[in-house]
């Protein structure tokens, strides 16, 4: 048996002249955790839709669980779980018609069935909604029928585009849970996201935006790659215009504001005294200069700085 689940290359899909997806490739080993991270529109769900046989391919190829994407959608979407972005169960059923009727859609019936849904509605944290019309669930609580009808039959990967959008820090942390939760049973998991932080988490990661991958790699890769010197950070009520000076400073490569404080990194060789005196000497007042933990914001920065994209 492979131990790629995900093999994909040159995909590309095109609405008329308008390139969704160009030339992408990647590949995603069994059990891993893999993140698609990009910014809306950068074409993760078109990626997604295109593995699942839902778009037609324009150019490239690839195979899910050793199945061609152009030729074996059905084979595919039966070993595979999806929870699109959008909410796409019945709402006018129930929690438990809902998952009664996937799972009969999957092949499950009798006791088996019965007690799979059990399983998931523990494991979804479901108990008490089980009555309740799909229509009328808080957002959160749709997103976790979303996720167990996803998991109804037991599937080898399970493809989640965007299951935090939109939702609050406690369930964003419950699906990472759930998340971590599934590699660990020895599942496949791909999930889309455009918030850098969460990411963090993932064995793998691709970067995508505009249709294209800029990087590859394990966090850990991505920052010693990419971010070439040290992070640092002032506070200042002043982020745009700092940010704006210290992008003018020698020895900084780049500079963005982040909450309330202006992140700059630094290369090797330089002081790191050198941006706050600069920033003095212009008259902007902020803290002193202080050592900041590189993240995937960062890099995802100077990828994008680095290829001129906004």
């Amino acid at each position: 048996m492979s131990d790629l689940v995900v093999d994909v290359r040159d995909l590309t899909r095109r609405f008329g002249s308008f390139v969704a997806v160009d030339r992408v490739s990647f590949q995603i080993p069994r059990g891993a955790i893999f993140g698609f991270l990009g910014p809306n529109g950068a074409g993760k769900s078109t990626t997604i839709r295109m593995l699942l046989g839902i778009l037609p391919v324009s150019e490239g190829e690839g195979q899910v669980l050793g199945f061609d994407i152009r030729t074996s959608s059905e084979e595919i979407r039966a070993r595979v779980g999806y929870m699109s972005q959008r909410f796409s169960l019945y709402e006018d059923l129930t929690v438990l018609e809902n998952l009664h009727f996937f799972g009969g859609v999957f092949g499950l019936s009798g006791a088996r069935l019965d007690q799979k849904v059990r399983e998931l509605v523990e494991m979804t944290r479901l108990e008490g909604f089980e009555q309740q019309l799909a229509q009328g669930l808080p957002g959160g609580i749709r997103q976790r029928l979303a996720l167990a009808t996803s998991l109804l039959h037991d599937p080898e990967i399970v493809f989640l585009d965007e299951p935090t959008g939109a939702v609050d820090p406690a369930l964003r942390r419950y699906f990472w849970e759930r998340i971590a939760e599934l590699s660990a049973a020895g599942r496949t998991v791909m999930v889309t996201s455009h918030y850098m932080d969460e990411v963090e988490r993932c064995h793998d990661i691709c970067f995508i935006h505009h249709g294209r991958l800029m990087a590859q790699g394990s966090p850990g890769d991505l920052k010693s790659r990419h971010l070439p010197g040290e992070m640092w950070q002032v506070r200042t009520s002043a982020r745009a215009e700092v940010a704006a000076h210290l992008a003018r400073v020698p020895g900084v490569a780049g500079a963005f504001p982040s909450g309330e404080m202006v992140r700059y990194l630094l290369e090797p060789g330089f002081d790191p005294a050198g941006p706050a005196t600069a920033l003095r000497a212009s008259g902007l007042t902020c803290s002193a200069p202080e050592p900041a933990e590189p993240t995937l914001e960062d890099v995802f920065v100077a990828l994008s700085r680095k290829r001129g994209t906004p």
